[in-house]
């Protein structure tokens, strides 16, 4: 009885051995994806496996199916899951990277199953074992085969019972649920549908791999042409932005240079006007002085009927002083005293002498009480003696501009005598420090344009009635002016400080200043506190400095209650600054790199801004939006847009109420639509009294007879001549 099992060991044995080699010779990458495949299935049934383990495993009969072109796994399963237990000697000899299961040896790749949903491989003399992971199902109705792991379908085993023509049923066909169904899924497949089942799947797999890399290839593919042309878009408009950056910077020239010639106009004029402002004033003080003269005349010839003297005429030789009169004791007839002549080239005008440009070397000796006003500017005069102003103790006005004077030649006690001097011109000298002890009676001091140094804690010591102070252009910063130096001033109302070195606001500005010009510094940030004590401020220049959105505190000037007029042209901004003085009325960004204008950054002024000037930018139509203007619309006045690169008129202008000046020529605008500058639900009039269009790229031909049809008058529309296309 024990030969019979041991002759059908050996035939299983021969058996194993084809099959093995012909494992050999089959793909190792197909057996590894194999292996693979079944860890998964094996994985997502680990629960179910656990609970089958725990009951006992019969073992299977001889006459199991073979399939999957591995026949010699069932078979071994058949012989190593006997209950009868092996022999304990080795049949053949075991060579390295073989394996040994139960007394029997495995081949390096071999694969059994010594339990139902375990698979076994030897795998270099190792055995490595996977459970089956059993794919999910959707089906209604599932059935577990007796020796199988998974559930199937039961349709998929009625199917199988259809195409079995070995079969043959009498009566009707089951139910769905029938319980027979469970007896017919228990038929096995045969090895050619398994391995035409594999053979799909492997099929399927290289499909799905093939599609793969030819996605990835076409994305690739893709990007590297999407790279190409972003990479040619960014050049193209490095080169455009570079153009634009030479029409901008030629256009900024040339606005500069209109600017600074307007600039030196209406100083021109300014000197005019303050001349001819002088010259009535002393007309008037002449004519007032003349009606007392003659009073007091007529009244001595009321007290005298034998005095009878002519009224002595006031118009004198250009060559001699006026001739004072004075009254002898007891006598009725006053004495004449005649002075020396002027010197050549000065002149005698009512009440001032004028020796301008008489290449003068020194202060002329002049005595004469009623002179108030001493002009000696353009001469060549280096010093200031003692006393050289004691024959005009009632000058009231001095002006020693373009001369030579050093601060050395300036007696400390040059003006101790002129107890009424009111304003004092020192511009344009060699004047390295401020002239010390000057009347406490100034009102108005100039010291432009020389070359001082500092100012020290006592230069502005005693005057306390100085309203008008003006040092631009010489070397004055942060580091060399005393913030207490300023702290005498307590009636000064206007400054000039441009020109100069200050990289910061000046500490310790007076209380009382109204306007203070900074153009033309190295201003970079203003701190918080620069403008603390100034709150009767309401004009302040800062054109032609280093200033930006950050490098300006939001709390700088924000809460000033009487700021009106900010100018910041000519500086680094990039957008219009926000936290700008509530009370602001005028605002100028000439000459910036401004791209858009934020939304609601007038929203806070009240009354609401009236003036904004954005010349020579670089506004887009996509950097002003209906918010940009909110809060103002209902207070602009005037707005220039102009020298920028808008393609069309800004939207909002149509709802501006109160607009009176709109300057948008030199752009880019190619069309003006029929609402963008009248609105059709408005039927009133525009207050638009000029609107400049010129310079753009606008066909007048192609504009609606209804686009100004709100505009008073169409002379008010200038709209040629425009840029060719």
């Amino acid at each position: 009885m024990r030969a019979l099992p041991l002759i059908c060991l050996l035939l299983l044995i021969n058996l194993y051995i084809c099959y093995s080699q012909e494992d050999h010779s089959s793909s190792p990458k197909r057996q590894k994806r194999r292996m693979l495949n079944r860890r998964k299935r094996i994985k997502s049934s680990t629960g179910r496996q656990q609970l089958k383990e725990s009951t006992p495993i019969t073992a299977p009969a001889f006459d199991m199916p073979l399939y999957n072109d591995e026949a010699v796994v069932h078979i071994l399963k058949a012989v190593l899951g006997v209950n009868e237990q092996a022999p304990s000697y080795n049949i053949l000899p075991v060579k390295k990277g073989h394996c040994t299961v139960n007394g029997m040896v495995m081949y390096h790749n071999a694969v059994w199953s010594p339990k139902p949903c375990i698979t076994c491989m030897c795998t270099n003399g190792k055995e490595v074992c996977d459970e089956i992971i059993c794919p999910p199902l959707t089906c209604p109705v599932t059935v577990t085969h007796d020796g199988e792991c998974c559930p199937v379908c039961s349709e998929i085993a009625f199917h199988s019972i259809s195409v079995d023509n070995s079969l043959e049923f009498s009566g009707d066909s089951p139910a769905p649920n029938d319980p027979s169904e469970v007896f017919i899924g228990n038929s096995p497949r045969t090895q050619q549908e398994m391995d035409e089942l594999l053979r799909r799947e492997e099929e399927e797999r290289e499909e799905e791999e093939e599609r793969i890399r030819e996605k990835r290839a076409k994305k690739k593919k893709a990007e590297q042409t999407r790279k190409q042309d972003e990479q040619r878009r960014l050049q193209l408009e490095a080169k455009e932005e570079e153009r634009k950056q030479e029409e901008i910077r030629k256009a900024n020239e040339e606005e500069e240079l209109r600017i600074e010639e307007e600039e030196t106009r209406k100083m021109e004029k300014e000197q005019k006007r303050k001349e001819e402002e002088d010259k009535r004033e002393e007309e008037l003080n002449w004519l007032v002085k003349e009606k007392k003269q003659r009073e007091r005349e007529e009244r001595e010839q009321e007290e005298d009927e034998d005095y009878d003297d002519e009224d002595e005429s006031d118009h004198l030789r250009g060559d001699v002083f006026r001739v004072a009169q004075i009254r002898v004791p007891g006598s009725r007839r006053p004495t004449e005293i005649h002075h020396p002549p002027l010197p050549p080239g000065c002149f005698i005008s009512e009440i001032t002498v004028s020796c301008s440009n008489a290449k003068l070397t020194q202060i002329p000796a002049i005595s004469d009480p009623e002179i108030r006003s001493l002009d000696l500017l353009g001469n060549f005069i280096t010093s200031i003696p003692n006393g050289a102003f004691n024959g005009l103790p009632n000058l009231e006005r001095i002006d020693l501009s373009k001369n030579n004077l050093t601060s050395m030649e300036i007696n400390t006690q040059a003006f101790k005598s002129l107890k009424n001097l009111k304003r004092l011109y020192l511009d344009g000298n060699l004047l390295v420090h401020f002239p010390p002890k000057l009347p406490s009676t100034l009102e108005e001091l100039k010291v432009n344009d020389n070359m001082i140094r500092g100012i020290e804690e006592d230069s502005f010591k005693d005057l306390k009635n100085l309203a008008t102070l003006e040092l631009e252009g010489n070397l004055l910063s942060e580091a060399n002016v005393n913030p207490l130096a300023f702290r005498p001033l307590q009636s000064l109302i206007y400054m000039r400080l441009g020109r100069n070195k200050f990289r910061t606001i000046p500490q310790g500005l007076p209380a009382t200043i109204e306007e203070i010009y900074l153009e033309n510094n190295e201003i970079e940030d203003i701190v918080e506190t620069a403008f603390n004590h100034t709150t009767n401020l309401h004009t302040v220049i800062l054109r032609h400095n280093k200033l930006e959105e950050a490098s300006i505190t939001p709390m700088t000037w924000i809460l000033h209650e009487n700021l009106e007029s900010l100018d910041l042209s000519y500086n680094k901004f990039y957008h219009v600054p926000s936290y700008l003085p509530k009370s602001l009325l005028h605002l100028v960004l000439v000459g910036n790199q401004i791209e858009r204008i934020p939304g609601y950054v007038f929203a806070h002024m009240n009354p609401g801004l009236e003036y904004l000037y954005l010349t020579s930018n670089k506004l887009t139509n996509d950097g002003i939006d209906p918010i940009s203007f909110h809060g103002a619309y209902h207070s602009l006045r005037e707005i220039f847009l102009d020298h920028n690169e808008l393609q069309s008129v800004p939207v909002g202008i149509e709802d501006m109420k109160d607009l009176h000046i709109l300057r948008l020529n030199n752009n880019k605008i190619r069309s003006v639509s029929r609402n963008c500058i009248c609105n059709e639900e408005n039927d009133e009039d525009s207050s638009i009294e000029f609107l400049h269009l010129e310079n753009n790229f606008i066909n007048t031909r192609e504009i609606s007879p209804y686009a100004f049809s709100c505009i008073r008058s169409y002379s008010s529309v200038i709209l040629k001549p425009q840029k060719v296309k």
